[in-house]
């Protein structure tokens, strides 16, 4: 993990890969203009019992919310108390899905990713932790999905899938197929923007 430390990243072109076309479609200007609220997200890598990476997934639970069961990283918004955007997604992965903070060690920041619906600009943050963590989630996350590495970067993982939002209906949108989850949205431009910086390796 050190090396992606050093390595530039793919920004917009490389996020865009697994977007919607809505979202293609929003300029900076735009974005800015609705001032929109800052929220931070964990990329958590761990060994699992065999010593091979992984990294956590949540499907968020069935709530009168805008990404209600969706698939996402463990995260939130931020809170003035938070002093930074980093503590932010370390107390929300704590309060989520009960990982030790004290172990984890941020190592890198990616770009952020706009999210029209609920004018949310999250930062996501990659992370570390040594050891498999007994993860204990709380009422916002239904289910905990661990991903492999392997997977991952499978390309055949790489699909398109049909669906329908608040704001869209029977949209095509690019995405992963993890774990028998459809992994689309902001999620999946994440994602996309970390297989491109784990290729330069």
């Amino acid at each position: 993990m050190n090396k992606i430390t050093s390595l530039k990243l793919g920004g917009l072109d490389a996020q865009f890969k697994l977007a919607p076309k809505i979202r293609t479609k929003l300029s900076e200007d735009f974005i800015q203009a609705k001032n929109p609220k800052k929220a931070a997200v964990l990329l958590l890598f761990y060994p699992d019992k065999n010593n091979k990476t992984h990294f956590l997934l949540t499907l968020r639970a069935d709530y009168n919310g805008t990404h209600a069961s969706q698939i996402s990283f463990p995260g939130g918004k931020f809170e003035i108390d938070d002093i930074s955007l980093e503590k932010t997604a370390l107390r929300e992965a704590f309060e989520e899905v009960g990982v030790e903070i004290n172990d984890i060690s941020i190592f890198k920041q990616m770009t952020d990713v706009y999210i029209p619906p609920s004018n949310f600009m999250v930062t996501p943050f990659l992370s570390t932790i040594n050891y498999l963590p007994k993860f204990v989630k709380n009422h916002e996350v239904a289910a905990l999905i661990h991903v492999s590495m392997s997977d991952f970067l499978n390309d055949n993982n790489l699909t398109k899938h049909i669906l329908s939002t608040s704001y869209a209906k029977n949209m095509v949108v690019p995405c992963f197929k993890l774990n028998n989850y459809v992994v689309w949205g902001a999620t999946a431009m994440m994602l996309s923007e970390l297989k491109e910086l784990i290729k330069k390796l």
